[in-house]
């Protein structure tokens, strides 16, 4: 695909066209990076995380904070267990 760089204010830029930004997942936010005397545009990675904590003090609230594997050294009897 071949575009033209056109001028916006003191500096330049491209259109991209919707088919291209959702086959690359691009929502908004992109990072640009030069390699190879190349512009890469990506999508920014995405919050890791994001919500969280809200959804946790949400459980927690709600009581759904329970274990979902019981914790074996409570329930196990470690009496015979040999410590080094």
């Amino acid at each position: 695909m071949t575009t033209t760089i056109r001028d916006i204010g003191n500096s330049k830029g491209i259109i991209l066209p919707k088919s291209i930004l959702s086959q690359c997942d691009i929502q908004k936010d992109v990072s640009i990076e030069i390699k190879h005397h190349s512009i890469v545009i990506t999508a920014s990675p995405k919050a890791k995380r994001k919500g969280w904590a809200k959804a946790f003090k949400e459980m927690a609230e709600n009581g759904d904070d329970t274990l979902a594997i019981p914790d074996v050294l409570i329930e196990d009897n470690t009496d015979d267990w040999t410590w080094k």
